[in-house]
């Protein structure tokens, strides 16, 4: 499993990911495209692909510009893909940036989720994710301590 930088060449790949959620998923996770939009528009963004061996598998971006009274990195976006899910690659790809973040001196890694059906609450929980008990946009925040 590999984190790579989204290319002109890999773009279109990326965003076709999102196409293969389950209906309840797409509800609840944002569009790869729109994702990738909206970082080139953000100061804060890391985004990346995620892939094992030369096929994508799926997308993370972190927001890295977190308020001063949150000190720490938001899990801004997640996805993979739905005939990828199931297979350890989400929890590798978590594993993977905490180590990242922790090697950087970041002990927070911040994710807000929607519940309901399609929620990856029970992911993040099984992660070691708490909830904090604050709501980020009307979605449930949570955080891995580091």
């Amino acid at each position: 499993m590999e984190l790579r930088r989204i290319t002109a060449d890999t773009v279109y790949e990326v965003c076709k990911l999102s196409d293969t959620l389950s209906s309840d998923q797409r509800k609840v996770v944002a569009d790869n495209g729109i994702s990738i939009a909206e970082a080139h528009f953000s100061d804060a963004a890391w985004f990346r692909a995620i892939y094992v061996d030369e096929q994508a598998v799926g997308f993370v971006m972190l927001e890295l510009g977190m308020d001063a009274d949150e000190p720490g990195v938001s899990l801004w976006r997640f996805m993979i893909a739905g005939p990828h899910q199931g297979k350890g690659y989400g929890r590798q790809t978590i594993e993977q940036l905490a180590a990242l973040l922790k090697e950087r001196g970041t002990t927070l890694l911040y994710t807000s989720y929607v519940r309901g059906p399609g929620s990856p609450e029970g992911f993040y929980r099984s992660l070691g994710f708490e909830t904090t008990g604050n709501l980020v946009d009307g979605e449930t925040e949570a955080v891995l301590r580091m």
